[in-house]
């Protein structure tokens, strides 16, 4: 099978994703002024950067981006962000990440914010895999897949070249 028939979302699908989530985030945070947009480092914080150009072009949200870094191999080591906790402290917050496959770096990320009193706090990922170790999920979801463990799910979120592959 080549690659090309393993592409689940085409850039054009993922543009349409992003706008949707957006709305969607917009939506439940309507009476804000601002929202924090924590990314997971790489591609979380790259789809974050993509709804923060979204959301400021529908809405008079201010949003904030915030790094959020998270040891995936070893997820007790220290969560960091690029923001300090005073930056987010009462503040809606959306965590955001590529592809929620266990729900481990997510479950971490959350953990991590409950430190400190939010107004409201909601995750979105692109792709949701069904596969989750941990009683999380999101509330904000591209698409949703049911695949088998052994499979994997890339997603690219280079310049104007945005795919979700099944490998």
């Amino acid at each position: 099978m080549t690659v090309s028939n393993n592409i689940i979302l085409t850039h054009g699908e993922i543009v349409h994703k992003i706008k949707r989530i957006a709305y969607q985030i917009y939506e439940s945070n309507v009476d804000e002024k601002e929202i924090i947009l924590a990314g997971i480092e790489s591609n979380g914080y790259v789809l974050a950067k993509k709804l923060k150009t979204v959301l400021k072009k529908i809405s008079p949200l201010e949003p904030i981006l915030c790094k959020v870094s998270i040891d995936k191999k070893n997820p007790l080591n220290n969560v960091k962000t690029s923001i300090s906790s005073e930056d987010y402290k009462n503040k809606s917050v959306v965590l955001i990440d590529d592809v929620l496959n266990s729900g481990t770096t997510l479950i971490y990320g959350v953990k991590h914010f409950l430190n400190v009193p939010l107004k409201q706090f909601k995750t979105a990922v692109l792709v949701n895999r069904n596969h989750k170790k941990y009683p999380v999920k999101a509330d904000f979801k591209g698409i949703s897949l049911s695949t088998s463990l052994k499979e994997h799910i890339n997603v690219v979120l280079d310049n104007n070249d945005f795919k979700a592959i099944l490998e």
